[in-house]
């Protein structure tokens, strides 16, 4: 089976071998283990579930809740020649009928799904009856509360065993806690997992946190002093373009990319970066994910991420190729400031949320108990405005609901437009005849696309469809809306727009079930993130590496050796001492009295021995003392 695999791995997807966690993981899940991989952006966590899927009879299901990178997976597996399908919001229930149909039915190999589709009927029954090999849950920390991403329908997979409960589960995460690791195994209900973890040490990187009031002069000075191609992230789609617009005023090429720009204009940035002919992306962070470009030589945030796991997997789209690369953060005290207020924000008041809840009830015109599962073209901001509700306040609210499951939001991409012919070939010969004006439109459909259409869902160009047949674009998607009238053909028009799926049935929100007690521990979660973030900007004592590396539960003695701390460290090895001395002394200021364990964790230096080596020579100093019962004070004032 193992030389299956690696031969798949080779003519498949065009690599000479597995990466070392890459190959256990996937003898775990060949050998039939529950299996629990912790592998950070980059480590190449797709192919843990795709060549036990490929090599496996049967198909792998994929659950993620990214759509575009399950757009993007299925069509490149599709380019490789293997069957793929994807389920996501916006598709018609014809659609996702057939697609299903083709799983259980068309030697299909993959079937990626987002979570909020496992407790649906039509899903539920078509899975009970496919040959399934493998579950793969990828953005497994999304399961747990204590998480960065919580999303309760991933609390629905674990009920999906049922149906298949010899099947292997893989679960997959770039970013977790030790905490968020274990509530991954039970929320899945994983059965003696095998658990895999790659160190958060990537020994090429090189992080810096810079605090300066002049962004775009530091950013200018790191991108003269490091070539390459660079990211630079900020948070609103304004900055993109304004700073884009600056280093291009200052000789260096650069663009900028963000979920509110058209498809084309999106595609055409992407495909010039990744080609090097542009140098900078200036982007919010809708852009990276999935992006695979391995000579990213610098990766600059201009704002300060909401929390470590973000700035993380983010900072992880420098340096795939294995050289050295550079992370760096711009930031002052008021973008502290600013970052723990909007943390404060992130969960508003609940009767806000329910009044959110409602004005989308009456945006849509839902009824109470109808609409489950319906995708609405959605613009939060249009929204707030139509009802006078503050943006950001507005955008948070969505998010709770996102969170508790009442709602699915997706960031604008692009789905193209599918047809699917109905009816048999015969039955559509006789329909051509009786309506003569469709006519020549079937016939350049059958010559361009083929009988595949009869078959399953076909993209289709209606540009290049309507120049075939002279005629102006408009006049012939009415033309294809006219035949699904008819029931011939199912036709999907492109989107290009924001999506929300009401993932529920319309509850009435005065009696909206909330809950609270969660969006409480939430809320005190997210401002726990926000401020290790800070700690993050303002420590002085470990390797930036190492801080990252003990925040994800990774301890480790070891420094990187090219991080901003461990260079000053290196030009001046007594000033640490001298730092941890004062931190020793302020610690004891704020707590009274401590025991020298729970002093050495408050200080949180990886070197217990060096800290409680300057615990003695603080108490030679006479800077603290012993007490009669063996914890440390500060020496009074005399």
């Amino acid at each position: 089976m193992e030389n299956r695999a690696k031969q798949i791995l080779q003519q498949v997807f065009g690599f000479g071998d597995f990466r070392p966690v890459q190959r256990q993981v996937i003898q775990s899940v060949l050998d039939g283990a529950d299996s629990l991989a912790l592998m950070p952006t980059g480590g190449g966590k797709s192919l843990c579930y795709q060549i036990p899927g490929l090599t496996l009879d049967g198909i792998c299901l994929v659950i993620s809740p990214l759509i575009a990178l399950m757009k993007d997976q299925v069509d490149q597996l599709r380019a490789r020649g293997v069957l793929a399908q994807a389920i996501y919001s916006g598709m018609s229930y014809r659609e996702i009928d057939r697609a299903l149909d083709n799983c259980i039915y068309g030697n299909y190999k993959f079937l990626y799904v987002s979570p909020e589709r496992l407790k649906s009927d039509i899903f539920i029954e078509r899975f009970k009856q496919m040959p399934v090999n493998l579950i793969a849950i990828d953005e497994a920390h999304c399961i747990s509360q204590w998480g960065y991403d919580f999303r309760p329908p991933y609390l629905e997979i674990a009920a999906i065993r049922t149906f298949h409960p010899n099947v292997p589960m893989l679960a997959l995460t770039a970013s977790a806690t030790p905490q968020v690791l274990q509530d991954i195994v039970e929320k899945l209900e994983m059965k003696n997992p095998q658990v895999f973890r790659q160190s958060f040490a990537r020994e090429n990187l090189s992080y810096h946190v810079r605090l300066v009031e002049n962004k775009l002069e530091k950013g200018k000075e790191i991108l003269d002093r490091v070539g390459g191609s660079a990211i630079w992230y900020v948070r609103n789609r304004q900055a993109t373009q304004q700073i884009a617009k600056a280093l291009h005023q200052l000789g260096i090429s650069a663009t900028f990319y963000h979920a509110g720009l058209s498809v084309k204009d999106r595609t055409e940035r992407q495909e010039a970066w990744m080609k090097n002919q542009v140098r900078v992306m200036v982007s919010t962070n809708a852009f990276g994910m999935g992006i695979d470009k391995p000579d990213v030589r610098v990766v600059i945030h201009s704002d300060v991420p909401e929390n470590i796991e973000s700035y993380y997997q983010e900072a992880g789209r420098a340096g795939r190729d294995g050289k050295k690369s550079y992370v760096v953060l711009l930031c002052n005290e008021e973008n502290l400031e600013k970052l723990m207020d909007r943390a404060a924000l992130v969960y508003p008041p609940i009767d806000f949320i329910k009044k959110v809840y409602q004005c989308l009830a009456n945006y849509f015109q839902i009824a109470v108990g109808s609409n489950m599962l319906s995708s609405f073209d959605f613009d939060w901001g249009e929204f707030a405005k139509t009802y006078n509700l503050g943006v950001l306040e507005t955008f948070y609210a969505l998010k709770v609901l996102e969170e508790e499951g009442f709602i699915g939001l997706s960031e604008s991409y692009y789905s193209p437009s599918r047809l699917h012919f109905l009816v048999n070939p015969q039955q559509l010969y006789e329909f051509q005849i009786s309506q003569a004006r469709l006519d020549p439109v079937i016939k350049i459909l059958l010559r361009t696309y083929g009988g595949n259409l009869f078959s399953e869902y076909i993209k289709i160009q209606e540009s290049k469809i309507a120049k075939f047949l002279e005629m102006k674009e408009s006049e012939l998607v009415k033309l294809l809306e006219r035949m699904a009238q008819f029931e011939i053909a199912d036709y999907e028009k492109r989107k290009d727009k924001p999506q929300i799926t009401f993932l529920t049935p319309r509850y009435d929100a005065a009696k909206l079930p909330l809950n609270v007690k969660r969006i409480s521990q939430r809320r005190d979660l997210t401002l726990e993130k926000a401020k290790s973030m800070v700690m993050y900007v303002h420590q002085n004592l470990i390797c930036r590496t190492q801080f990252i590396q003990e925040y994800f539960g990774e301890k480790t003695d070891e420094t990187c050796g090219i991080c901003d701390w461990c260079i000053a460290h290196r030009r001046d090895p007594g000033a640490l001492g001298e730092k941890l001395k004062k931190w020793i002394i302020e610690t004891l200021r704020l707590a009274g009295e401590l025991e020298q364990d729970s002093l050495i964790n408050q200080v949180n230096y990886s070197n217990a021995e060096f800290a409680v080596e300057l615990i003695r020579e603080l108490i030679d100093e006479g800077e603290i003392q012993l007490t009669p019962v063996g914890t440390l004070t500060l020496k009074p004032d005399e």
